[in-house]
């Protein structure tokens, strides 16, 4: 599976939010998902797998729990790829930037 197959799915991207944070034990994903996607423990633990196995997340055992963390190293890859898009919104975004600069500014005087 390719990293844009692993982050094509909402519930693996908010999954991947949450591990941003910080490290979450697997009880507490599944808490956190399962209110906001209404789908099964069993269904949250395949997509924690997914990840895991696709190398965005490292899980480590305490005694009767499961930890997991972000592991980011595929996550530049996907930003390396992105990168030869951003010619296209930089400027825009720039723009942006200087219109909103501008309006407060208008808005002080």
């Amino acid at each position: 599976m390719n990293a844009f197959d692993v982050l094509g799915d909402p519930v693996r991207r908010r999954i991947l939010e949450l591990l941003a944070e910080n490290e979450r034990r697997s009880g507490d994903i599944v808490e956190v998902i399962q209110h906001e996607f209404g789908i099964t423990q069993a269904a949250v633990s395949q997509h924690l797998r997914v990840l895991r196995d696709n190398g965005f997340a490292n899980v480590k055992v305490d005694k009767q729990r499961r930890i997991y963390s972000l592991d980011a190293r595929l996550l530049q890859e996907v930003d390396d790829w992105l990168d030869r898009f951003r010619a296209f919104w930089e400027p825009k975004l720039s723009a942006l930037e200087t219109e909103i600069a501008r309006g407060k500014k208008m808005r002080k005087n």
